[in-house]
């Protein structure tokens, strides 16, 4: 994906505020998925980069691919050895894994390296707690890739945390 400003970057600067400690309910919003490989949680190499781009593929073939700013594509880890990736779309894509995703979510925002995710899991779980809610799954928003992060001096990382 491209943010058609910087040849030099292929992620759009991120803004942490909007996500910062919000609540999103979503209503059977459609999304495509694909799996990582995964060795306790951290992805193979070159995983992530294929299955990022098989989604996008797919999702722009269908023209369902969203708008640069209403793109999003979410991580939810169901074992140490895959990772699930969700990307956003306008409407359903045929020839590629499609779901729905309904429910409330409470975000949190972080910037830091991908080892504090436990961290930060911690402190969602705190969060949600405190707002009086259970947490049913955690879902990773991984705003930018780690080429982009570095040249922008973030790395960005929005937790949803979808809730009972």
């Amino acid at each position: 994906m491209s943010n058609y400003k910087d040849p030099s970057v292929c992620c759009p600067p991120f803004d942490p505020v909007p996500w910062e400690e919000k609540t999103i309910v979503w209503n059977e919003k459609p999304f495509i998925t694909a799996p990582v490989c995964q060795l306790f949680h951290i992805p193979l190499p070159g995983s992530i980069a294929r299955t990022v781009n098989k989604l996008w593929s797919a999702a722009e073939a269908a023209e369902a691919a969203p708008e640069v700013q209403d793109f999003l594509m979410l991580a939810h880890d169901p074992s140490p050895w895959r990772s699930d990736f969700y990307l956003a779309v306008t409407h359903p894509v045929a020839g590629i894994s499609n779901v729905t995703l309904s429910g409330t979510f409470l975000t949190k925002v972080f910037d830091g390296p991908y080892r504090d995710v436990p961290k930060w899991i911690k402190q969602t779980s705190q969060y949600v707690t405190a707002k009086g809610h259970s947490v049913l799954k955690y879902y990773f928003y991984y705003t930018t890739c780690p080429k982009c992060a570095k040249k922008y001096g973030h790395n960005y990382v929005v937790i949803f945390a979808q809730v009972a």
